[in-house]
């Protein structure tokens, strides 16, 4: 073998190797633009900051049957977005109420009429335990961010909810000035009844137990709870629906199938008067352009 063969086949393995070097260190952080969008999926693989810009979202003005939690919530979004102190919230309760969509009606409401540049940011249940990268990342920005957990709970064996309560107000840094978090649960506290029971029967400080547990919703100073609707509440949301979409049916026939609707669903709830509305536009041919 010549020489040069020799430096050939070394220049490919050291190649390779470099190769496989790469691979095993993963991809490289992405380059995360604020001035794409106003809104972002947390994508930990490579700290990327995914814009997003078309949210699923739905006007304020549409959200009915919560509006004194709605208000509490507005008030302090806008007070974090003028650069005022605002707290952590835990909007917790009945499935299908809206939580989610307030959230994201409220910080789109919020921006437009202050003016101001807030962000949103979702983090998904299952990347919990990278907060601390996602923190130092959102406190160099140049915006007021409010960072945003759909559907938080966490199982019997889970202990990502420490990296969670360390994020929202424990350790030397705390969290940055610039971002507030927002989730949503069925549970007010986050963990299961189970959980807490079996903890207070096995320890030697049985209260100490559930302390321990229980301090995590206390790291959110809002607590908003979201209940099962009334009639009138339900019909309320068909109504707002109804005209904002216009839809066209006589409001009897209108009520008459939301009703048989719900009755089919097994309750009332927001979600299910949306989904009632999905079906009657679709069956009347009527576009549903929310944005």
């Amino acid at each position: 073998m010549t020489s040069e063969e020799t430096s050939a086949l070394l220049l490919l393995e050291l190649r390779r190797l470099a190769d496989a070097v790469e691979r095993l260190a993963g991809p490289s952080p992405a380059s995360n633009d604020w001035n794409s969008a106003n809104c972002f999926v947390w994508t930990p693989a490579n700290a990327w900051l995914q814009p997003v810009p078309r949210p699923n979202r739905i006007a304020l003005t549409l959200i009915r049957g919560v509006d004194h939690v709605r208000d509490i919530l507005h008030e302090n979004t806008l007070r974090f977005a003028e650069g005022f102190a605002a707290n952590n919230v835990l909007l917790w309760g009945a499935r299908g109420m809206g939580k989610s969509s307030l959230v994201k009606a409220v910080h789109e409401d919020v921006r437009t009429a202050s003016g101001t540049s807030l962000k949103l940011v979702e983090v998904h249940r299952e990347d919990i335990h990278t907060l601390p990268v996602l923190l130092d990342i959102l406190k160099a920005a140049p915006h007021r961010i409010i960072l945003f957990c759909d559907d938080l709970s966490f199982d019997h064996d889970d202990t990502a909810y420490k990296s969670l309560k360390a994020a929202l107000d424990g350790g030397i840094e705390g969290r940055p000035e610039n971002v507030l978090f927002y989730a949503t649960s069925n549970r007010r506290h986050l963990l299961p009844r189970h959980m807490m029971e079996n903890e207070q029967s096995t320890a030697i400080n049985p209260s100490e137990a559930v302390e321990e547990k229980v301090s995590l919703s206390d790291r959110f100073g809002l607590w908003l709870g979201f209940h099962k609707c009334s009639q009138d509440d339900y019909l309320a949301m068909i109504d707002g629906y109804a005209d904002h979409f216009d839809l066209g049916l006589a409001r009897d026939v209108l009520h008459r199938e939301a009703l048989e609707w719900a009755t089919t669903r097994g309750g009332r709830s927001g979600r299910v008067a949306w989904q009632y509305i999905q079906d009657a536009a679709g069956r009347l041919r009527k576009p549903l352009d929310q944005r």
